[in-house]
Parts: C-alpha cells; sequence; structure tokens
C-alpha cells in the first residue's frame, strides 16, 4: 500500500513536469572558428510572431563576407549576399542596408546559417524555392568548396515563429 501511495505521488508530481528537448541544431563549421557567434537579436530559440522585425548579431574573428541563408518549414531563402564585415560584431539588417527582416508564415522553426569567407566569393548563394536537409546541406558545402578550409566558417542558430 505504502508502495503504490508512493509511487502515485511521483506519477501526480511528474505529470505537472514538462521536458523541453532542443535538437542540436547548431553545423559544424570548418574548425577554423572564425565565426564566434550567430544569434537573433532575441538570443537562440527566442519566439517572434509573424510581422515582427528581427534582426541577426554575427560576430567574426576577422574581416571577410558573409551570406546569410534561412531554412523555415522547407522553404529557404538567401537573406544577406556576400556581405563585407569587419572582424568583430555586425547586426543584419545594417543601418545602409535599408532593410527590416520581418518573420513570416509558415510557423514553427526557422534556421538561419552564416556562411563566411575572408576572400570575396567567386559566386553568389541564391536560394528559393523547396529544400530538404541534404539539400540544404550539400547547397551549403558545395558554396564553400572552392576556399581554403581555414578561410571559412560556417555557423547556424535558430528560432521560433508563432
Amino acid at each position: 500500500m505504502r508502495t503504490a501511495l508512493l509511487l502515485g505521488t511521483l506519477a501526480l508530481g511528474l505529470s505537472a513536469c514538462s521536458v523541453t528537448v532542443r535538437p542540436n541544431l547548431g553545423l559544424q563549421g570548418s574548425g577554423s572558428n572564425l565565426i564566434t557567434s550567430l544569434r537573433p537579436d532575441r538570443g537562440e530559440g527566442s519566439t517572434y510572431a509573424v510581422g515582427e522585425s528581427v534582426r541577426f548579431v554575427v560576430s567574426t574573428r576577422a574581416a571577410g563576407y558573409v551570406t546569410l541563408i534561412a531554412l523555415q518549414g522547407s522553404e529557404a531563402s538567401t537573406i544577406a549576399r556576400n556581405v563585407y564585415v569587419p572582424a568583430g560584431t555586425t547586426v543584419f539588417p545594417r543601418a545602409q542596408d535599408g532593410v527590416t527582416y520581418n518573420v513570416s508564415t509558415p510557423r514553427g522553426l526557422q534556421r538561419v546559417r552564416a556562411i563566411f569567407t575572408r576572400v570575396r566569393p567567386t559566386s553568389d548563394l541564391v536560394l528559393r524555392g523547396t529544400y530538404d536537409e541534404g539539400r540544404w546541406n550539400a547547397t551549403s558545402s558545395a558554396y564553400l568548396q572552392p576556399y581554403a578550409v581555414q578561410d571559412r566558417d560556417v555557423q547556424e542558430t535558430y528560432l521560433y515563429i508563432r
């Protein structure tokens, strides 16, 4: 009887708890550690309502070029292309860009990837349309292939849209 009461109390107590498991959405970079930080302005994993503006904070150890791409559901897009950044922290969109980034549907998880190269890229990475995990990764890898491992880096962050 005592065991049943203890188990019942334990089950009741645990039913009031919720456990959140965050998948590891980070992307293994080149190992050069050129990007030291990438996050939405409210922090990684933060929530934005449809229509709200979002900014992305990118910190780099060296001057170079940043391309930001997004994967929302199965829709991929390019947010910023081959933007020169000095070493340190840059917030996207920059004031001189004259734009805002407003979140839109579909609701749910949005992943944002920063791709960094020390040298100016010889091509543009333009994403539009439907992408699965394999195509998203293959496209990023193919874009970086021409650059030396020590001159490139990739980091990923995420946010939620409600």
